[in-house]
C-alpha cells in the first residue's frame, strides 16, 4: 500500500496536467508519470528490502537472481492515461522463486486499491469475489484491443467467441482484470503480455475465486506472454473456444 500511495501521488500530479509523450523502441508511449512512478517505488523497495530484486517496465532488472522479486508497471494503460481516461492503473507484484504471492491493481485517481494473495482479494479493505457464470452465452467479455488478437493469436476464433457471449466490450489493460475480480465482467483476455503486465494479476484474480492462464491454458506465471482471466467455471470452455 505504501508503494501504491507514493507512486499514486506522483501519477496524480501529472494526470491531465501537460507532459511530453515519448515513444519507446517498441513504439509504445511513455510519460514522466510512468518513469517517476516507477522510480519512487524502486527507491522505497531498495530502502526496505535491499536484498530483493526488482523488474520494472521502465528501468529493467535489478538483482535478477534474488529469490524475492518485485515486478512493477507504474502505469498499465499509458494510452488511456494520455487520453485522460481512468482505464489505467499501477501494477505491483511480489514473487518468490518465480511464483506471484501478492498482487496489486491500484487506480490512483479514484483511490481504488485492489490487493490479492491468491487466496483472498480485497478492494479498499473489503473482500471481493468474481460473480457466478456457468455459460459462455451469459458472459461479459472484454479485451484491450480487438485487432491485436489477429496479430498474435487465432483472430477468427476470438471473433466467434465475441459473438457467442452476452456482451462484448473493450475495457483495456488492467482495468478489465479489475472488473473480473470485483464481479463486474466474466472474461478478460490479452493476446500478448509482458511479465510486468501479468504477474500482479494472478494473485488478484485467483484470490477473488477466478482463474487466469495464458491463451493456451498454461500456467501464466511460467508463460507470461498472454493472458485469459475468467470468473472460473467457464474457463476451460473459453480456452477451447479460443484454440479450436
Amino acid at each position: 500500500q505504501d508503494l501504491a500511495t507514493e507512486s499514486g501521488a506522483v501519477i496524480k500530479q501529472h494526470f491531465r496536467n501537460g507532459y511530453t509523450v515519448d515513444i519507446k523502441s517498441d513504439q509504445s508511449p511513455v510519460t514522466i508519470a510512468d518513469r517517476e512512478g516507477e522510480r519512487v517505488m524502486r527507491e522505497l523497495i531498495m530502502r526496505s528490502y535491499p536484498d530483493h530484486g526488482i523488474l520494472g517496465e521502465e528501468f529493467g532488472h535489478h538483482q535478477p537472481d534474488a529469490d524475492y522479486q518485485w515486478v512493477l508497471d507504474p502505469i498499465d494503460g499509458t494510452k488511456s492515461f494520455i487520453a485522460h481516461t481512468y482505464n489505467f492503473g499501477t501494477l505491483i507484484a511480489l514473487t518468490y522463486c518465480g511464483k506471484p504471492i501478492v498482487g496489486v491493481i491500484n487506480q490512483p485517481i479514484v483511490n481504488d486499491f485492489l490487493i490479492g494473495d491468491g487466496k483472498t482479494t480485497w478492494l479498499n479493505g473489503k473482500q471481493v469475489t468474481v460473480r457466478p457464470c456457468k455459460r459462455i452465452e451469459d458472459a461479459w467479455l472484454s479485451t484491450t484491443g480487438h485487432w491485436t488478437v489477429f496479430d498474435y493469436q487465432n483472430g477468427p476464433a476470438f471473433e466467434t467467441l465475441t459473438k457467442q457471449v452476452a456482451h462484448y466490450r473493450v475495457y483495456g489493460d488492467c482495468f478489465g482484470y479489475y472488473a473480473v475480480a470485483v464481479g463486474g465482467i466474466d472474461i478478460m483476455l490479452d493476446p500478448i503480455m509482458n511479465a510486468w503486465d501479468l504477474l500482479a494479476l494472478i494473485p488478484v484474480i485467483e484470490g477473488a475465486g477466478g482463474r487466469i492462464t495464458n491463451w493456451q491454458g498454461e500456467d501464466a506465471a511460467k508463460f507470461p506472454t498472454s493472458s485469459v482471466a475468467t470468473a472460473g467455471e467457464i474457463h476451460d470452455a473459453v480456452i477451447r473456444a479460443l484454440n479450436p
